[in-house]
């Protein structure tokens, strides 16, 4: 078990690079769909775990090409669907039942009724990813078809992701389409007192500014504190498990420092982990606004950047889907994702289709954190290090 444990441990450890250099990638003030001027939020999980279920039916440099992406240099297939199935076990799995987060997690592969899936590639579809086949119409019905995934979609998501498939997306030469679908709704451990929200003044980063509603408490928190940047943890509350969700909001201090500390995590994978409170402090001033964000965007050219060109490409192999001569000319069109999170006194809803040591004084000088300025956030499991969902709020005052 140990060695499982290990292998674990380092898929999660490449499963966070690829999160955060996407994260950076996207929140670059000169990517289009993220950019300065947008709230932005999406879950590096469920695209790890599409583009891993899309490698489960490559063959040859295709498939070399999406293992290391994901799983790093020397990163195999075989690797990526071992961790993909812990994943669904262990981490995915609901915790309502007991008092945990309601955790929603689905694959689904819809495939035109003209092609038979492979049964190799549909035994690790089901078997490790939990996938349900389905047989659509796209070479009739495109529209019909991409009406069934986004409906599949909307139910898995709480009806939260209403259209995962943008009009146009498909069409009569579309043969297949992978879809996933997280869907996350956790309370806070400790849960903010609504009467004690009040409006205040949020900086952007155009040196304006908005009155938006912040959330306070005068209760210990898990915070540390750097020389340019604190760290808050909220946890959500447990349930029957050893799980442990908790939201992590790194504020720089610099009111336009949320760039240079994204390039920051991109560049230290690490940096999170070690940067992680572990002791509840005494708070000073505490403001942490409240906030929804609704985003989505077609991540192909992102991933493009990133390296994997080949899935994209007319040379794509992606010949261990499908049985049949047309298995030869598939590749990947588009990769769509959304995004939704919502943060507010009573916990988080969130969905979508990653050490310093601080001594206690005797008389501890309480710490302030003031929210009031743009930031990133994290939602992850502390006991395996997985991250959810990563994003950063611009203005929270933004339309979800």
């Amino acid at each position: 078990m140990a060695a499982a444990a290990a292998d674990l441990r380092l898929s999660i450890a490449h499963q966070t690079a690829f999160a955060l250099r996407l994260a950076s990638a996207l929140s670059s003030p000169a990517h289009p769909a993220g950019g300065a001027g947008r709230n932005v939020a999406f879950s590096p999980l469920s695209l790890h775990v599409a583009l891993s279920l899309v490698a489960a039916g490559a063959g040859g440099a295709t498939r070399d090409q999406l293992a290391s992406a994901l799983a790093g240099p020397g990163g195999t297939a075989e690797g990526l669907h071992a961790f993909a199935e812990q994943l669904v076990q262990l981490v995915l799995a609901d915790g309502s039942g007991a008092g945990g987060p309601r955790v929603a997690f689905a694959n689904g592969v819809f495939v035109d009724a003209s092609l038979s899936l492979k049964k190799t590639f549909q035994d690790v579809a089901v078997g490790k990813y939990k996938a349900e086949t389905n047989l659509v119409d796209f070479k009739t019905k495109a529209a019909e078809a991409a009406g069934q995934v986004n409906s599949w979609v909307e139910k898995v998501t709480s009806g939260l992701i209403k259209e995962i498939l943008p009009p146009g997306s498909v069409d009569d030469t579309t043969r297949l389409v992978l879809g996933n679908a997280l869907y996350f709704k956790g309370a806070w451990a400790e849960k903010f007192d609504a009467s004690k929200t009040q409006d205040g003044k949020f900086h952007l980063l155009d040196g304006k500014s908005v009155q938006a509603p912040f959330m306070s408490t005068s209760k210990k928190q898990y915070l540390s504190s750097y020389e340019n940047l604190t760290v808050l943890k909220l946890p959500y509350q447990q349930g029957g498990d050893k799980r442990q969700f908790s939201m992590y909001i790194l504020l720089p201090e610099a009111q336009d420092g949320l760039w240079s500390l994204a390039e920051k995590l991109n560049a230290e994978p690490e940096f999170l982990e070690k940067h992680i409170p572990t002791q509840q402090v005494t708070v000073g001033q505490f403001k942490l606004p409240k906030f929804k964000i609704s985003f989505g965007f077609e991540a192909s050219d992102l991933l493009k950047g990133l390296g994997l060109h080949l899935p994209f490409s007319s040379e794509a192999d992606l010949t261990e889907m499908v049985d049949s001569p047309e298995g030869q000319n598939l590749f990947v069109s588009s990769v769509f994702h959304k995004s939704f999170v919502e943060v507010n006194e009573e916990g988080t809803e969130a969905a979508a289709a990653s050490a310093a040591v601080i001594t206690l004084r005797s008389a501890p000088i309480p710490v302030d954190f003031i929210a009031d300025h743009p930031f990133l956030f994290v939602i992850r499991e502390d006991m395996t290090g997985v991250a959810l969902f990563v994003g950063h709020v611009v203005n929270p005052l933004l339309a979800a």
